[in-house]
């Protein structure tokens, strides 16, 4: 799906999502300690994910900070923050209302104590 489809056909908190995800450079990681390659692949597949499960993801609640989320302050290093496509480096496989679904495993969105962290667009405008 080109960008331009993508965005039309989304609805607008998704493609806004998608949007800010596609603003960020595939060649230059966000997040300190995050290495390129992996940010490069994150990228891809939060694309990916935007236009094969955005709108159902944005009908079934989830958040921006659920699924984009990283640290405030420390990005990806601390997972605990993370949002669902923002730990790992594979392509989401479906997407339910409590959880998204991978190859090998899932993330879930009510975890017991869970603060969010803020979209990692919003990490990077910080870092600039």
């Amino acid at each position: 799906m080109s960008a331009s489809a993508a965005l039309t056909d989304l609805p607008p908190a998704v493609a806004s999502w998608r949007s800010a995800i596609e603003n960020l450079s595939e060649h230059a990681s966000p997040c300190r300690y995050l290495a390129p390659a992996k940010w490069a692949m994150m990228r891809t597949n939060a694309l990916i994910f935007c236009d094969q499960h955005g709108a159902e993801a944005y009908r079934l609640g989830w958040t921006a900070q659920q699924l984009f989320g990283v640290h405030a302050d420390h990005g990806t290093l601390r997972v605990d923050y993370c949002g669902a496509l923002m730990v790992g480096g594979t392509p989401a496989r479906g997407v339910e209302a409590n959880r998204v679904l991978f190859e090998q495993t899932a993330a879930y969105p009510d975890r017991q104590g869970q603060i969010w962290g803020v979209p990692i667009w919003e990490f990077a405008a910080r870092a600039r």
